[in-house]
């Protein structure tokens, strides 16, 4: 039996530079973005099934004769990726909410990741976080089609706060953001997260964006600018230019796709902001999922009093990546 454990992940600048439509052509010639992973987990157990069925278990319960007839595609991808053969039940859990759609935690390259992690470790084989996240980008982005970047796969591969820079030649550069520990520690204090109970799929709101990268290239080079300027403002110990640059980036992108946004997402945005929130964002693509707020420790009560029905997920910063943490014949 292997049981893998893969972060979530939360993005703050420079969303949407990681679609190769982008940083395949951008002036700064890379796309850029700063994120984190966060202390709530993907779960995958693989193990040995006696019997001539793959089981494969999530919100529903699969049986099939064939990797070709399971209907779980990123599972179904996973196997046939790696070539397993054998017959194994695969079960999936989570104490986060990544199963649901538009959750913006980047759920579902977690589970990929995962995936290919515990079955990799099923044949014996340990690889790196950099093989596994661009296996998940090969799955993900070249075998499914799905109109995404790379951020996610590399993001829960790695762990940890990093500046990831996309390259025109396809190469990815995953860089940890060095500062105080001390301000390490404010800041995740100082970020405030809701759900918003709306779903959205990222693959409607992506493909749009994909579709309008030309027009929208002055706002995603500005974005890439906002990225290093954050990684910067955490270097220099300034959080108020880190919730500021949160704010701009989010106004930038809700010029990327109608979709980013709506009314109630608006509404709930600017109803933290005069409660005191400096900052903020819709995680993911948009659209819906949750929302994150940057906002001093003192203002936060009167945040969440304005957004009283909405429901607070806390959270922590986690510094490790995907990995195994159960191996047993």
């Amino acid at each position: 039996m292997i049981i893998s454990k893969t972060p979530l992940r939360m993005s703050f600048v420079g969303g949407g530079s990681d679609l190769s439509d982008y940083y395949g052509h951008a002036e700064s010639s890379f796309g850029s973005v700063v994120s984190t992973a966060i202390n709530k987990y993907v779960y995958i157990l693989v193990n040995k099934r006696f019997g001539d069925e793959l089981k494969i278990s999530y919100s529903i319960v699969e049986y099939a004769n064939s990797i070709e007839e399971i209907q779980h595609n990123l599972v179904r991808e996973c196997l046939k990726y790696l070539n397993i053969r054998e017959t194994i039940d695969i079960t999936y859990m989570s104490d986060f909410l990544p199963g649901k759609v538009g959750s913006g935690i980047a759920g579902s390259s977690a589970i990929v990741v995962g995936t290919l992690n515990a079955l990799h470790a099923f044949r014996g084989e340990h690889v790196s976080s950099h093989q596994l996240a661009k296996e998940a980008c090969e799955i993900e982005v070249d075998i499914l089609k799905h109109p995404i970047g790379k951020q996610d796969q590399f993001a829960v591969s790695y762990g940890g706060f990093n500046h990831i820079q996309f390259n025109a030649d396809e190469s990815v550069f995953v860089n940890p953001v060095i500062f105080n520990r001390d301000i390490r520690k404010k800041l995740n204090r100082n970020l405030i997260m809701f759900y918003t109970g709306i779903t959205a799929r990222s693959d409607t709101i992506l493909t749009e964006q994909k579709e309008k990268t030309k027009i929208n290239l002055k706002f995603l080079d500005k974005m890439v600018e906002m990225s290093i300027e954050l990684k910067k403002s955490l270097e220099e110990n300034d959080l108020t230019k880190f919730g500021d640059l949160l704010h701009a980036n989010w106004e930038l992108k809700k010029k990327l796709s109608s979709n980013v946004s709506n009314e109630l997402i608006n509404k709930y945005y600017e109803k933290a902001r005069v409660a005191g929130a400096i900052g903020g964002k819709v995680l993911g693509s948009g659209g819906g999922g949750f929302l994150l707020f940057y906002c001093e420790e003192e203002k936060q009560d009167n945040v969440r009093k304005a957004l009283c029905d909405l429901k607070e997920a806390p959270f922590r910063f986690e510094q490790q990546g995907s990995r195994i943490i159960y191996v047993s014949d």
